[in-house]
């Protein structure tokens, strides 16, 4: 059986998934229904907004079903209605076990990473923060425990010294968008040998956790040493970006978003947290081993700018230091 005479339920939500489900529609494949997030409140106005993936699938003419709870009856009996052979997911919830284990092919989803490693909810922000080199994209049938499930295909992926996760979003985005079409090929065919997590970390494989991330994770420790505070500033750019407070005598707690910077060695010992500047052109803050020259940032209330329009505005009368 071809991919293409498959019936084809997708689930996904933000534009990671718009990619994945255009691939599927532009191959052919037979989209009966696309699930994904009710419309939610946005914006000064509150108005309604739709999902990046609900607004590519009406542009399409899909279906869509738009549920508040996944075990609904009234749900159920929609998704059942749409008989589908096999349920494509990329970034969506998590789903009950009446839901996954509907199609006759089961589901498959699309995760950020080359699992077993970095299992979670934030797989690409993690693996930039742990300074990896590698990501990738990885498909796998869904079972009870969420990301543990049975490996299709993986493509690995390099990660640039200076990529950050928008970069890195885009780039697996796209590789994993091709993958999707190559494992619904696949399945229809009969032709997947699963790979069991189980047995890759039995082998030795390692294994990383991916947490969702809050707003402590985010603060700089500038204490640690340069490379490592970069990594975490390329981790969280543009979202929810690293942040540290800048203190002087009168100003007290004013935070500072950090979305690109470098490192720089330096010939003598530095206090972490110190700043030094010219007032124009640059400023950098002291680390363990080194300083952090800051590209772009953001103070609270301001825009994000480029470093050198942000010090032609700040006060460099008062010694401020980072904490």
């Amino acid at each position: 059986m071809d991919g293409k005479n498959l019936r084809i339920v997708f689930m996904g939500t933000p534009g990671f998934a718009v990619e994945s489900l255009k691939a599927l529609v532009e191959s052919g494949c037979n989209v009966v229904g696309v699930i994904t997030a009710p419309d939610k409140p946005a914006g000064r106005g509150q108005k309604l907004s739709q999902s990046a993936v609900k607004e590519y699938a009406l542009e399409k003419g899909l279906r869509v079903l738009q549920p508040e709870k996944l075990k609904s009856p009234d749900f159920i009996e929609e998704l059942q209605k749409l008989k589908a052979d096999l349920q494509v997911v990329v970034a969506f919830r998590m789903l009950p076990e009446i839901v996954w284990d509907m199609p006759p092919l089961g589901t498959f989803n699309l995760h950020a990473s080359l699992l077993p490693l970095y299992r979670g909810a934030a797989p690409l922000n993690w693996a930039i923060i742990n300074g990896e080199s590698q990501s990738g994209v990885t498909t796998f049938k869904l079972q009870h425990e969420i990301d543990t499930g049975n490996i299709i295909y993986q493509e690995k992926v390099d990660i640039g010294p200076d990529d950050n996760v928008e970069v890195l979003h885009d780039k697996l985005m796209e590789t994993g968008a091709a993958l999707v079409t190559k494992t619904v090929d696949a399945l229809a065919e009969g032709k997947v040998n699963f790979i069991s997590q189980d047995e890759l970390i039995g082998k030795g494989h390692e294994t990383k956790h991916a947490p969702k991330i809050f707003k402590d994770d985010c603060k700089i420790d500038w204490t640690k040493d340069a490379q490592t505070i970069k990594n975490l500033i390329r981790g969280l750019s543009p979202y929810p970006a690293a942040w540290t407070e800048l203190n002087s005598e009168k100003h007290k707690n004013t935070t500072m978003k950090i979305y690109r910077a470098e490192t720089e060695n330096a010939a003598y010992e530095i206090k972490p947290g110190s700043i030094y500047s010219d007032g124009k052109t640059f400023m950098k803050i002291g680390a363990q081993n080194g300083w952090v020259s800051i590209k772009e940032l953001q103070l609270s209330g301001k825009k994000r700018m480029p470093v050198d329009e942000f010090l032609r505005g700040f006060q460099q009368a008062e010694e401020y230091k980072a904490e």
